[in-house]
Formats: structure tokens, sequence, C-alpha cells
């Protein structure tokens, strides 16, 4: 008897939503109704570098430690002479560290290292900095010459960056959130609805990338290699839906 009426009443409820559903579609009101849209907005912006930085490394190898002293101190005044020539203010735009070594040591014929000192490596880093990008591609391209008149270095990198990055990511979230709105009403239009009030904003990562590269990343990108800059900004945005 109870097994009856359990019965009984699903297929009561059953006929009651199935009646409810049928008004709801008769009278053009959707059961469950969306009252509010996410929409990806971006912009992006092209930028030229404003300063440079080029590293360098004095790389000396001699039999002693003396040696390579010796050999770091003749050669460090030629390199500035040479940034001098290239129009550096090497008192205010060059940044000499402190230099630093170790020995190397002769191996056997097996490959065993040996007690035995084959020579002293000595390394000093130099970072020349300049507000022209220009000047700093070139002395980039043309510094390893000085190899020729026997200056012991390597390029280690170049870096460019845009000092006024801040204020522009700024002023490409709110385009990206224009965008956002753009691409909401048309999206709406199509179904009669008109956008509403923002209910959320999201802000997404940067990239900073070369111009025509199409990379991205979840954690963002930030391009020093290059001095021409192509800078994307994503907003997601909730609207309310009218």
């Amino acid at each position: 008897m109870l097994e009856r009426i359990e019965k009984l009443q699903i297929a009561i409820l059953g006929l009651l939503l199935a009646f409810g559903l049928i008004f709801a579609v008769k009278s053009g009101v959707a059961p469950f109704k969306q009252n509010s849209v996410t929409v990806t907005g971006s912009a992006y912006e092209i930028v030229t570098s404003d300063s440079g930085t080029l590293e360098i490394t004095l790389d000396v190898k001699r039999p002693t430690k003396a040696l390579a002293y010796a050999a770091a101190r003749e050669q460090l005044p030629k390199i500035k002479e040479y940034l001098s020539s290239k129009g550096i203010d090497v008192k205010k735009n060059i940044d000499v560290k402190a230099p630093y070594g170790y020995y190397s040591y002769k191996s056997y014929a097996n490959g065993v290292s040996s007690n035995e000192t084959d020579h002293f490596n000595l390394s000093q880093q130099i970072a020349i900095k300049s507000d022209d990008v220009e000047k700093i591609k070139d002395i980039s391209l043309d510094i390893t010459t000085l190899s020729d008149k026997g200056i012991d270095l390597d390029v280690n990198s170049t870096n460019y960056s845009y000092s006024k990055l801040a204020d522009l990511k700024v002023d490409l979230l709110k385009k990206a959130t224009k965008d956002a709105k753009q691409r909401a009403s048309a999206m709406l239009k199509s179904t009669n609805n008109n956008v509403g009030k923002i209910q959320s904003v999201r802000m997404g990562v940067f990239q900073i990338t070369p111009v025509d590269s199409t990379d991205v990343s979840d954690m963002g990108i930030s391009d020093t290699s290059t001095i021409e800059k192509k800078i994307t900004a994503v907003s997601n945005v909730t609207f309310q839906i009218k």
C-alpha cells in the first residue's frame, strides 16, 4: 500500500513539473534566467624602450693569480677608453664590480683532477647604461672587436626597458575594459538585450613581447631583449544584462 502511494506522489510531481515547464515556454519566460555575462577584453600598444643596459665580463685566464690581476688592471682602462670613444660617460654610466677568481687544476689522463694548478680564472663584471638605446645596441654588436686587441671579454646580456610602463598599464586596462563592453554589447544585441552595470572586473597578466611575437604565458611575459615592444593587457569583466 505504501509503495503505491509513493509511486502516485512521484507521478503527480512529474505532471506538475511538466505543466510548469509548458507554461513557462508559452509565456516566454525561461525557467533558468541568466542575468549576467562575462567577457574578455584586450588592448595593446607598441612602445620604444627609453633606456638600455649592456652587461659584459672581463674574463682573464693566466698561469698565476698575480698575472691574472695584473692583466685585468691593464685591460680595464682600455675598455673604459673604448666606451668613452662611443659617447659613454664612464664616470656616471658604467658600474664596475669587484673582481673574483678561482684556480683551475690539471687533470690526469683518466680525467681525474690533480692538485697541480693549471691557471687562475679572474672575472670582473661591467654594466654600461644609457638612455640612448641605439648606442647600447651599437656597442653590444661592436665591443667584441676589442678581442682583436688582446682584451679578454664576453658579452653577457643586453636589456632594454620602458620607464613609463606603470602609467601605460593603467591606460591599457581602461581600454581593455572598454573593449570588453563593446564585445558584450555585440553579443547581446542579437538577443535584444543591453549591457548593464559592471558586476566584477578581473585583471589578467600583462604580456610584454617583441612586436611580432604571438607568445603568451599564464604567468605573463616581460621581454627585455628588444627595443620595440608590444604591451598587451587583458581584462575579464562581468556585466549585468538589461
